[in-house]
């Protein structure tokens, strides 16, 4: 089994697209005016219209209601990737912090309140834990 992606539900696919455009480094495909997919080598974030909402079942998700996922993305330099974000990211939940766990880590929120983590595992123990993980 492979992971595949993870998808975001939202009443505006354009500005989420634009927004983890410059977060992920990466453009999108936009195979539907409802759909989009940002992909990288291991794994890729899909934005669906709300319309898209009712082909999972009546109910099944709702845009921009969600605060129990967190999406991850690891990086090579926490303060980098801050200073270079920081001019558009609007709702900063927490500014670079190294976590009991051995991650540098900085959470910030998208424009529907998505809650994401960009990290650097940064102690010994960290480290030898992502080694041989893309």
């Amino acid at each position: 089994m492979n992971f595949a992606s993870v998808r975001i539900i939202t009443d505006d696919v354009d500005r989420l697209v634009e927004f983890y455009e410059k977060v992920m480094g990466v453009s999108a495909e936009r195979p539907a005016p409802v759909f989009a997919e940002l992909v990288l080598p291991s794994w890729s974030l899909a934005i669906g219209h709300s319309q898209t909402a009712q082909l999972f079942g009546a109910g099944s998700v709702v845009g921009a209601n969600n605060r129990t996922v967190i999406i991850e993305f690891r990086v090579d330099d926490v303060e980098a990737e801050y200073v270079r974000l920081k001019p558009f990211v609007d709702h900063w939940v927490k500014e670079p912090t190294t976590m009991p766990w051995g991650n540098r880590s900085m959470l910030f929120r998208d424009p529907d309140g998505n809650l994401l983590n960009l990290f650097e595992p940064v102690t010994e123990e960290a480290i030898k834990r992502f080694e041989g993980r893309h």
